[in-house]
C-alpha cells in the first residue's frame, strides 16, 4: 500500500539531529531534493509526489531549518552544510545519487558534487551558484576588516531580538505570500503550514533560526569554487528564472568553468523558485533530464 505522505526521520552530523522527509520506495535509485535558505523540506512536496513512484526520495532540513536543530552558537558556515549532506550520503549509502536542489541548497550540492563527482548521477540547481561576480567584484571593495565587523553587528542584532512573532496563522501566511506573489494561495499556505511552529502563547513564528540573517565570510575562494565547479562528470543542469535576481552564469561567464556536461535553462514568468512558478514545466525538465 502506497504511504500517504512521507515519513520523518533523522541522522546525526557534527553532534547534530539533522530531519529529513523520507518518502519511501527503497530500492528505486536515490533522489535527493535539497531546499534553499530560510526554507524546509515540505516545500518538495508537490515534486516528491511525482517523483516517488520511480525514485526513493529524501528531503533533508538543512541544519537551522524546519525540524533540523539549530546550531548552539548560531553560527553557520557553508563548507558545514556540505558536511552535512556528505553525512547524509555516506550514513544512508545513498551513492551514486541524483540531486535537485534550490539555491543554498544548490550551492552545497555543486560543492559536494565537486568534491565527490563519483557520488553524484546527475545534478539539477536552481539558482544555486552563489553571488554573482559583479556581487563578489562589490564585496571585495570593502576592505576585510568591514566585512567582519557588519558580521558581528548582525549577530548581536539577531542575539538580541525576540523572535518574531505572528498574531494569526493568516499573518505568517500573508508574509510567506507577499515574499513569493507567483505562489497561488493553496501553495503558499501549504508552505507556511511547514514553514511555521506555534507558540506556547498562541502566535506564530518561522521555524529557521534568526542567526541564518548572519552569513559569516570565512568560506572558501572564488578560485578554489571554480576548482571544484571543474571536477564535476556528471550531467548537470542549471535553471534560473528570468524574474529573478539571480545572475544566469550563461552571461555572466561562470560556464566557462564547467565541462561540456553542463546546461542552463531559463524561463520567462518566473523568480527565485522556478519549482513553484513554473511547476509544470519544471517537472517536466527534471524527468526528462534525470531520466
Amino acid at each position: 500500500m502506497d504511504l500517504i505522505g512521507p515519513t520523518s526521520q533523522s541522522f546525526i552530523s557534527q553532534r547534530t539531529k539533522l530531519h529529513y522527509a523520507d518518502w519511501g520506495n527503497q530500492d528505486a535509485p536515490p533522489l535527493i531534493l535539497l531546499h534553499g535558505g530560510r526554507d524546509h523540506c515540505r516545500s518538495w512536496d508537490w515534486a516528491a509526489e511525482e517523483l516517488r513512484k520511480d525514485y526513493h526520495v529524501i528531503c533533508p532540513d538543512l541544519r537551522g531549518h524546519g525540524d533540523s536543530e539549530w546550531n548552539n552558537t548560531g553560527y553557520y558556515t557553508t563548507i558545514g552544510y556540505v558536511y552535512d549532506l556528505a553525512q547524509l550520503i555516506h550514513q544512508l549509502d545513498l551513492s551514486p545519487v541524483t540531486i535537485v536542489a534550490h539555491s543554498m541548497g544548490g550551492n552545497i550540492s555543486v560543492r559536494y558534487t565537486g568534491l565527490y563527482p563519483e557520488n553524484v548521477r546527475k545534478l539539477v540547481a536552481i539558482e544555486g551558484l552563489g553571488p554573482s561576480p559583479k556581487v563578489q567584484s562589490e564585496r571585495s571593495k570593502q576592505p576585510f576588516h568591514k566585512h567582519w565587523t557588519d558580521w558581528i553587528d548582525k549577530k548581536r542584532d539577531a542575539s538580541s531580538r525576540s523572535i518574531r512573532k505572528y498574531d494569526s496563522f493568516k499573518t505568517a501566511l500573508d508574509r510567506m505570500h507577499e515574499a513569493n506573489t507567483y505562489l497561488t494561495r493553496d501553495q503558499a499556505e501549504h508552505l507556511t503550514r511547514h514553514a511555521v511552529i506555534r507558540n506556547e502563547d498562541g502566535t506564530y513564528s518561522w521555524k529557521f533560526d534568526p542567526h541564518l540573517h548572519a552569513w559569516p565570510m570565512d568560506d572558501m575562494s572564488i578560485k578554489h569554487q571554480q576548482e571544484l565547479w571543474g571536477r564535476i562528470t556528471c550531467p548537470t543542469r542549471f535553471i534560473y528564472g528570468a524574474d529573478s535576481w539571480a545572475s544566469n552564469p550563461e552571461t555572466d561567464g561562470r560556464m566557462k568553468y564547467f565541462g561540456d556536461n553542463a546546461s542552463v535553462t531559463e524561463y520567462d514568468r518566473a523568480g527565485h523558485w522556478v519549482h513553484h512558478d513554473r511547476f509544470d514545466d519544471f517537472m517536466a525538465e527534471v524527468k526528462a533530464f534525470i531520466e
